[in-house]
């Protein structure tokens, strides 16, 4: 093969397995974000429909401030069997994609790379370690008289990305521009 090639080809591989690197590493990234949703019910029901919601969700109260409407849940968030096995299936790739070029590098001892695969099953562990883990739910109501005998009720609330866009849908909350 050209002289060129490999040593390219190389790099090429080698930024891409910092690139896969980086990829699982990100997957346990914690993403938290504070949002404020309106609803159309009064507070007091409101909170009823949100004690509710994180009950069926397996979140359990962890704190209440009852004068200023505020409630903290806590609950345990599993890991996901698919994206486990989907990143030590990447990593798998990945491995075996950089021992190749590895072995075409060196080819003396060109079959000893190919074992990089073996270790791909640590990009599983390490996802399924640091992925399940205890997470909050701030909430902090607050109510607003409109016209008429209308009330409108909004929600400030901190928690996991995922967590908002699944309680936002759940709960026909609208968010506040």
């Amino acid at each position: 093969m050209d002289t060129a090639v490999l040593p390219s080809t190389f790099v090429l591989t080698l930024l891409l397995a910092v690139g896969l690197f980086f990829f699982i590493k990100a997957s346990v990234k914690d993403r938290i974000e504070q949002v404020k949703l309106a609803s159309e019910s009064a507070q007091e029901s409101l909170l009823t429909q949100l004690q509710e919601y994180f009950a069926s969700r397996a979140y359990r109260v962890a704190a209440v401030d009852a004068p200023n409407y505020k409630v903290t849940f806590e609950g345990f968030v599993r890991p996901s069997w698919f994206l486990a096995i989907f990143l030590t299936l990447l990593s798998a790739g990945g491995a075996l994609c950089l021992g190749l070029v590895l072995g075409m590098l060196v080819p003396q001892q060109g079959q000893i790379f190919l074992a990089l695969v073996l270790l791909s099953p640590l990009a599983g562990v390490f996802y399924w370690k640091k992925a399940g883990r205890s997470e909050q739910v701030s909430l902090k109501l607050e109510s607003v008289a409109e016209s008429g005998s209308q009330t409108k009720s909004f929600v400030t609330v901190r928690a996991h990305r995922d967590e908002l866009a699944a309680m936002q849908k759940a709960l026909d909350l609208k968010p506040l521009d």
